[in-house]
């Protein structure tokens, strides 16, 4: 059993219904698919001992994969806390009813209310049916909460003030951003808001950080850096697992370049200390730019939420 929890990535598959302005999808590779047995020992894997939670996301869209409705069922009450991120084109309202109860949380990504920014932003995706299939998540969900992932690129900042005003006008108030926009280990090549800004901005509108939702405890991120040879918070809080049930060095391996093991032969615990003795990977690290993301004012943020929940427990 590994010494500390983290957060797992779980990809599903890494075929997507979009062409994001911001995805390397170039980077990808073959098509995969995950089997449903292959799923099946992943759910093996998966101990609320050692596991944070699980995000069923990866580098694809989970709501086209073929088995999505068997699946969902399988994560009926397991006792691990799993969610999920979508582009909410596929989400319709059968699925919806699908993952209600078995997903503790839905996250839809979304970049702007203005519809020549999303479609320049979310490629290939129909505005007009996503915005339907998040109102009908709005009024179906009553087990699975929701919430909006907030694209942080420039052009969709410049209409963030309407887009937030949209979604708090139909109850929807559950909205996160990314303190950095993933550079892909530097494959993205298109300008950016300073990370003080984003930050700032995330501060302005009340917006959640996403950042802290990878945080199991302060103890654990101890631990986490304390056993890795590599001290990067990000990796070290994550682990990647593909859809053919490799455990990735990094989620932002985009390249699959390199593995740890499979979920068949190895459990989490041995793909951890496999990786704990490992050090940092050049063509990975040199580009990235989410080493430095835990910025000591998001640190303290944490210190002072877990400090106060102790008070109020010991209250």
């Amino acid at each position: 059993m590994s010494r500390y929890r983290i957060t797992v990535n779980l990809e599903w598959t890494n075929a997507c219904n979009a062409r994001c302005s911001m995805c390397p999808r170039h980077m990808i590779g073959q098509t995969e698919i995950m089997t449903e047995s292959c799923f099946a020992t992943v759910i093996k894997r998966m101990n609320s001992a050692e596991v944070f939670r699980v995000v069923i996301a990866g580098y694809g869209e989970p709501s086209i994969h073929p088995q999505f409705g068997k699946f969902s069922d399988m994560l009926r009450g397991n006792p691990v806390r799993f969610d999920m991120v979508s582009n909410g084109h596929a989400l319709d309202i059968k699925k919806l009813r699908k993952i209600d109860g078995s997903i503790h949380l839905l996250v839809v990504s979304f970049s702007s209310i203005v519809k020549e920014v999303y479609d320049k932003t979310h490629v290939r995706l129909d505005q007009n049916r996503v915005i339907r299939n998040i109102l009908c998540a709005a009024e179906t969900l009553n087990k699975t909460k929701l919430a909006i992932s907030l694209t942080p690129t420039i052009e969709c900042l410049h209409t963030l003030p309407e887009t937030i005003e949209w979604f708090h006008s139909r109850g929807i108030t559950a909205l996160t951003m990314s303190p950095t926009l993933y550079n892909r280990a530097g494959s993205l090549r298109q300008s950016q808001e300073s990370e003080a800004r984003l930050r700032e901005i995330i501060r302005q509108y009340g917006l959640r950080s996403q950042e802290m939702e990878f945080i199991p405890s302060l103890w654990d991120c101890v631990k986490q850096t304390c056993s890795n040879r590599f001290h990067c918070m990000p990796r070290n809080a994550v682990v990647a697992i593909a859809a053919n049930g490799d455990y990735q060095y990094c989620f932002n391996d985009i390249g699959r370049k390199r593995r740890m093991g499979n979920v068949r032969d190895m459990s989490l615990a041995e793909a951890l200390k496999l990786r704990e003795g490992t050090g940092s990977d050049p063509d990975l690290c040199a580009g990235c730019n989410i080493k430095g993301r835990y910025a000591s004012r998001e640190i303290a943020a944490v210190i002072r939420h877990y400090w106060s929940q102790g008070k109020s427990s010991r209250g």
